[in-house]
């Protein structure tokens, strides 16, 4: 379980079809194997810590439903440790399960602060709602406005600075986890005979 609060920015430094290594002296500082890390949203299990670099398998399931497959040497991802009992729950409870990969559709600057567009996969909408919390890359965020199936969320210079989300152009894509609450709810209806 994580927060979506980005601790660091880490560095790919191999990427093969079922292994990553990643650079991250925060994450890796206190990390074991057996222990959880989000990258970009995505949570991978270490297998080694060889200094500032932790290590992780990749299932080729991982590799279906994410973004994680196209990851380069040298390419910058959002890292987090899983939380624990005594962690602050700065933004909100992600599981790093992605449901799916959005598309940033549009950049809007502000004086302060920036307005991100991202078109989401088929089926996610309906998980999505105005002021919930929605995961991209890892980053909990708050939906400011749905249509269809875009959502926006404002990006404070923190996050522009501290995730990848302020390096992301149009046409990239990002991972997205909905807010679990809303699955759970959705399956117990389906369970009761009730209707969304």
């Amino acid at each position: 379980m994580f927060t979506g609060i980005v601790e660091e920015l880490g560095e790919v430094v191999k990427a093969s079809e079922a292994f990553l290594a990643v650079r991250g002296p925060i994450v890796t500082s206190d990390a074991h194997l057996g222990d959880s890390i989000a990258v970009n949203g995505v949570c991978l299990t270490v297998i080694l810590v060889d200094g500032d670099v932790f290590h992780a398998d990749v299932m080729e399931e991982t590799y279906r439903r994410t973004a994680i497959g196209g990851l380069r040497e040298g390419d910058r991802v959002n890292l987090e440790r899983a939380a624990t009992l005594t962690t602050r729950l700065g933004g909100h409870l992600v599981q790093g399960h992605v449901d799916g990969v959005a598309e940033l559709v549009k950049r809007t600057p502000a004086a302060e602060w920036e307005e991100v567009t991202f078109r989401l996969p088929a089926g996610l909408a309906k998980y999505v709602v105005e002021k919930g919390s929605i995961t991209v890359d890892g980053t909990s965020l708050t939906v400011a406005a749905i249509d269809g199936d875009e959502f926006t969320v404002g990006l404070i210079p923190t996050t522009l600075e501290a995730t990848t989300l302020g390096r992301k152009q149009v046409g990239d894509t990002v991972h997205i986890e909905t807010d679990v609450v809303a699955k759970h709810v959705e399956k117990l209806l389906q369970h009761t005979g009730s209707q969304l």
